[in-house]
């Protein structure tokens, strides 16, 4: 995985509550077990028309809107535990997903995948919704804040420890483990 730096960028506002895995990657475009290639159908019932026509005012269709960063409504991720949904965003150019509220599952599938879920207060996501479309946000991962670039503004936010040493150092479980490959050796080497 792609180490997790610090992110200033603009965002991409889908003010939409309850989205379900399916509607984030719809279950006919499951059927591939590597995470490449999902993005392209994001949200495809939403983005497109059944002919593969974009519809014209769904946010990603709209060039105004751009980022590393999506931000939505309230319950992101409730539905099925499909980890193809964290896939899909992380394929399409997310790196944070900002909510008030995230189902546990996505939110377990979203850090496994490099994919940063930052769970705000309703009155924070409401502030950020009303920014314009070329406002920007700052996400540190290493102080664990969101802020507002144009005031200022921050909040923090909680993450489980392990899974931020993770992200910090690009690390899946496995890759965690084999950074402590030396000090298991020297722990079963001290206990012969």
């Amino acid at each position: 995985m792609e180490k997790f730096k610090t992110i200033h960028s603009q965002f991409v506002p889908l003010a939409i509550e309850h989205v379900d895995t399916d509607q984030i990657i719809p279950a006919r475009f499951l059927k591939a077990t590597d995470r490449l290639g999902f993005g392209e159908n994001l949200f495809r019932d939403w983005r497109y028309y059944s002919n593969g026509k974009p519809i014209e005012g769904f946010v990603l269709n709209d060039t105004q809107y751009s980022g590393q960063i999506l931000v939505a409504g309230q319950n992101f991720g409730c539905g099925s535990s499909r980890e193809h949904a964290a896939w899909a965003i992380a394929d399409a150019g997310f790196r944070v997903v900002i909510s008030s509220f995230f189902a546990d599952i996505f939110k377990n599938n979203a850090l496994n995948n490099g994919l940063l879920p930052v769970q705000v207060s309703e009155k924070f996501l409401k502030k950020i919704f009303l920014l314009g479309n070329q406002a920007t946000l700052t996400i540190d991962l290493e102080k664990q804040t969101v802020q507002i670039d144009a005031t200022g503004e921050t909040t923090h936010f909680d993450i489980n420890p392990y899974k931020k040493t993770c992200l910090i150092n690009g690390f899946d479980d496995i890759d965690f483990l084999l950074s402590l490959k030396d000090k298991i050796a020297a722990y079963e080497t001290a206990r012969r």
